[in-house]
């Protein structure tokens, strides 16, 4: 039997030049602010043995969805993109459907942790519009701090047939060793059988000079028991993660953490196949 494909779920491109980075700024230096594109990461899947990934918006435009879907078209490993649209645009329905005709478009991300609002997520246009995404079946990834995770458990409960992923188990503040509230509410996510969770983000919540996979492993242990093998995917946080270390330390971070506990087929899941079956991918 072939091996399963290994899949990043969760990086990103940029060109700083389109200028909707809301989040980006000159001050901010290398290494996030440059352009990364598929040429800069084709090299370092090949020597880590990723097949394909899964790019996610990190502009809070339209515009940037169309740019990573222009460019998920002409390169083949991105095997789909997750955009980004008004969750209270009265046009919403309307806008959904066109992005779904795309090939490789695969979910939506709102910014959820830089928004003013850490209850964004329950405003009733909000919840009307994750009505029709899990209406038609459309994955939700959930950009959170600790903070908000009350917010998102309460709109799971509105929307229980929502398709949903925490991203970077939520960012919990690793290089303090923060894990109490976190830990709680995570387990309440969990709770919701359609939910996963992202093994991703983690070295840039750890101390980006000195962590070490140790730091990040009561993290990992903790949501690998609340959400099991079949409810977890590995997702790079590429070039985020540069502020850290390496793609392939972040990779390998992982690796020595999860794999020994794994069966072959659980490693399957966790770095492949859940993906492919959370965002419907083809590879």
């Amino acid at each position: 039997m072939a091996a399963a494909p290994v899949i990043d779920a969760h990086h990103h491109f940029w060109q700083v030049g389109r200028g909707d980075y809301h989040w980006m700024s000159p001050e901010m230096g290398e290494p996030l602010y440059r352009d990364y594109m598929p040429d800069d990461l084709a090299p370092l899947l090949r020597r880590a043995g990723v097949e394909a990934t899964v790019v996610v918006q990190a502009a809070q435009t339209e515009a940037e969805t169309a740019f990573l879907l222009e460019l998920a078209e002409r390169t083949p490993f991105v095997a789909g993109v997750v955009g980004w649209l008004d969750m209270e645009d009265g046009g919403f329905g309307a806008k959904l459907d066109a992005l779904a005709r795309q090939p490789k478009f695969v979910g939506l991300r709102p910014m959820l942790q830089d928004l003013a609002d850490d209850a964004y997520i329950l405003r009733p246009a909000v919840l009307a519009n994750l009505k029709l995404l899990a209406e038609r079946g459309i994955a939700f990834d959930i950009l959170v701090h600790p903070r908000h995770l009350p917010h998102a458990v309460r709109a799971l409960e509105a929307v229980p047939g929502l398709k949903a992923v925490i991203d970077h188990i939520a960012k919990p503040d690793i290089a303090s060793g923060a894990f109490g509230g976190w830990a709680e509410d995570m387990a309440a996510v969990a709770a919701f059988p359609n939910v996963l969770c992202k093994l991703s983000g983690m070295i840039t919540e750890a101390d980006h000079r000195a962590w070490k996979p140790a730091d990040l492993k009561p993290y990992v242990d903790h949501v690998a028991k609340l959400f099991g093998p079949d409810r977890l995917m590995f997702g790079s946080d590429w070039p985020v993660c540069l502020q850290a270390g390496s793609y392939a330390e972040a990779l390998q971070a992982l690796r020595a953490i999860l794999d020994g506990r794994l069966s072959e087929a659980e490693r399957g899941a966790v770095y492949g196949l859940n993906a492919v079956r959370f965002y419907g991918l083809s590879i």
